[in-house]
């Protein structure tokens, strides 16, 4: 049977007052009508008479506390409750200040060193989880029967097959409209023909590989971090370490495997088309028929514009990989760390193959290759 609480003076001390019965979420409206007949001051408060207490009722006895100039430290009251009045004081007397962001010099740079510590942990790691994946990849050459062919085949159907049709449209029409400007420019020098060369070693050596490694980053990427960032979430990468499995091998190999079969595939697909689509433009705006169109381009061209494009492909599909994988064991177990991390993943895999392609665009041109 629930005690109303109440709150009373003590009758052989003068200021001070006694609390008793049941101070519970139950009775809140009881604990509020307390509250709000307070008397402006008391010298103290006795809470040994009050027979149960939660977190409702040592909040609201908090508050009764303050109102008449004391604090919850100076309310006695039996021990099994005195851990619950100490927690709810620090939460109910001294709030968390949040501090508010700072504009100053100091402040900025305390956000960029904040911010390279993070970029570093971030490279560190990946280079830490490439090192154990080419571990765990040696060992599954040493031992054949370890590979997994059946996900890597399904991985190679998703992020192969089941985007073949979004590459080849994008290619056809970035050819289309790299062919369109550089006709429009090269028209004032009456040298149109020029569009062929330009179409063809734009895509052979860097759009094409480009193009297909920024939408996989965005889609296939993403994808790994959610699908690893559930399994992480749910405990059950810790139930195949239980196992005695390993998750490197399991999660992360097949995942690598198709990548490094699919991007170098989908990457010829893009040239091929980004090539078709120049020629579109080239037929209907410069009078070019596709004879003329081929034939220029198999005469203008060298086959070393191809190898150089196609040889990124493979290592843009190892940077995909790692970092979705990555991203999705470093998951912290709640949908928001899943929706961040995913975030992450393809935000760091665009700017990383942008960079590689960068460096390798000037490697290439210092080696005249």
């Amino acid at each position: 049977m629930s005690e109303r609480p109440s709150i009373e003076d003590s009758r052989t001390h003068p200021g001070i007052l006694v609390a008793s019965g049941d101070w519970t979420l139950a009775n809140a409206d009881a604990m509020l009508a307390l509250l709000e007949r307070a008397p402006d001051s008391a010298v103290d408060i006795d809470g040994r008479d009050i027979t149960r207490l939660d977190s409702a009722g040592a909040m609201m006895l908090s508050r009764y506390a303050v109102k008449v100039g004391l604090g919850l430290s100076t309310v006695e009251v039996q021990p099994q409750y005195e851990p619950l009045t100490r927690t709810v004081q620090a939460i109910c007397e001294n709030p968390r200040r949040v501090r508010r962001k700072g504009f100053g010099f100091r402040d900025m740079l305390a956000r960029m060193g904040y911010a390279t510590e993070d970029v570093t942990r971030e490279v560190l790691a990946l280079v830490g989880f490439l090192g154990l994946t080419l571990t765990t990849v040696l060992k599954a050459i040493a031992q054949p029967s370890r590979l997994r062919l059946t996900p890597t085949v399904h991985h190679m159907e998703q992020v192969g097959l089941d985007a073949v049709p979004l590459v080849m449209l994008l290619s056809f029409m970035v050819g289309a409209v790299i062919a369109f400007l550089g006709a429009t420019v090269l028209r004032d020098f009456g040298a149109e023909i020029f569009v062929v060369e330009l179409v063809g070693i734009a895509f052979l050596r860097e759009f094409a590989v480009l193009l297909t490694a920024i939408l996989l980053a965005g889609r296939t990427a993403s994808a790994f971090t959610a699908q690893i960032g559930a399994m992480q979430s749910g405990e059950e990468i810790d139930a195949i370490r239980t196992l005695g499995l390993d998750p490197i091998e399991l999660l992360v190999l097949p995942r690598l495997f198709a990548l490094l079969v699919m991007l170098p595939l989908l990457t010829f697909l893009a040239m091929v088309s980004g090539i078709v689509g120049g020629m579109a433009v080239s037929i209907g705006s410069l009078d070019m028929t596709p004879e003329m169109f081929i034939t220029r381009l198999h005469d203008t061209l060298s086959v070393r514009h191809f190898w150089v494009g196609i040889s990124k492909a493979p290592i843009f599909a190892a940077v995909i990989a790692l970092i979705g994988c990555l991203e999705g064991f470093q998951t912290q177990g709640t949908a928001q760390s899943v929706g961040e991390r995913t975030t992450s993943a393809v935000v760091q895999t665009i700017s990383l193959v942008i960079l590689i392609d960068a460096f390798a665009a000037l490697f290439f041109l210092e080696m005249d290759w």
